[in-house]
């Protein structure tokens, strides 16, 4: 099974990025075995105590889909990707995604993303 988190998406509140939000996810390819448990790591910057944290799954030839977000006072998960399985925990400024028993169809790339809403 090869499980990968190859890119990094960032979002911006306003019209103009000016790199004071910024994710970064590590290069290359997670490869595990089934019913074992992947950790994806990404890390954040940013200047606002407000940001939320999201994670993406990417199949083949279909479009990102909605697994979590996360912020200080908020936590969801979309109902396809159940907590028992997908989780994932903000700790100062990284946001690890963990996959527990792992299965084939769990195969993508994962993407982390935050935004920062304005107050």
């Amino acid at each position: 099974m090869d499980l990968t988190g190859l890119s990094f998406w960032m979002f911006c509140s306003s019209t103009e990025c000016k790199g004071e939000e910024k994710v970064t996810q590590p290069p290359g390819d997670v490869i595990l075995t089934q019913g074992q448990t992947a950790t994806l790591m990404c890390t954040f910057t940013t200047t606002s105590s407000d940001s939320y944290l999201f994670w993406y799954k990417q199949e083949v030839n279909s479009y990102p889909k909605f697994i979590l977000t996360r912020s200080l006072h908020y936590s969801y998960n979309s109902p396809e990707f159940v907590k028992d399985r997908f989780d994932a925990e903000l700790k100062d400024s990284s946001v690890p995604l963990m996959i527990q028993d792992l299965h084939v169809c769990d195969s993508a790339v994962y993407y982390c993303a935050t935004q920062t809403f304005p107050h």
